[in-house]
Order: structure tokens, then C-alpha cells, then sequence
């Protein structure tokens, strides 16, 4: 099982495993890490699921889809490393992926 490392706005930090082929959302929901709302379920059509990919992830994690960028482009806090979590497959290339989640999410 691959593993994901999420950090809230506090340094606080929350290493779960999850199942391939599930969102980071999903991971996150299941294994109640604070910091994801994800009012929309996970159908890319709020932003409440906004993270902020470390560096070192950014080619493994993909690109955003225009319907993510739009989303995204809501968010007075988005950055250059910003995805919603609910588009990000988990896979075992991204075993050990490491996200930041934002103070607040809009």
C-alpha cells in the first residue's frame, strides 16, 4: 500500500496508507486528516480539497485538467504547486508523496 505524508498548515503532519487508484482526497477523508473538506465529493466542482504538492512530486503528481485549473483559479491561495487532492489518483509511483494543505480551504 502506498503511502501519502500531509502536513497541515501547523507543521502537524499525518502519514497514511491508502489503496491504489484512489484520490488523495479519499485517502485523506478516510484516514480523517483534518485540513480537507471536499464539500463536492470529489467531483472537481468546489476547491475544498486544495493542496500544495511538494517540489519534488510535481512531474510524478501530473497536470490539472482545464475543469481543475478553473477550479483552482477560484482560490485566492493558490501557488504554482497547487492540485485539488480529489484529481490526483494514488498510485506506486506516488508512494511516499508528500502535500501541504492550506490554512484554510475556500
Amino acid at each position: 500500500m502506498p503511502s501519502v505524508k500531509f502536513i497541515e498548515h501547523d507543521g502537524t503532519e499525518h502519514v497514511v496508507d491508502g489503496n491504489i487508484g484512489d484520490s488523495l482526497m479519499i485517502v485523506a477523508t478516510s484516514n480523517l486528516v483534518p485540513g480537507i473538506d471536499a464539500d463536492c465529493g470529489g467531483e472537481c466542482s468546489c476547491a475544498t480539497c486544495h493542496v500544495i504538492v511538494d517540489d519534488a512530486w510535481m512531474d510524478r503528481a501530473g497536470s490539472a485538467s482545464d475543469s481543475e485549473e478553473s477550479m483552482l483559479d477560484l482560490n485566492p491561495d493558490r501557488g504554482s504547486n497547487s492540485r485539488l487532492s480529489c484529481q490526483i489518483p494514488l498510485t506506486e509511483e506516488l508512494d511516499g508523496i508528500v502535500v501541504q494543505l492550506p490554512e484554510f480551504q475556500y
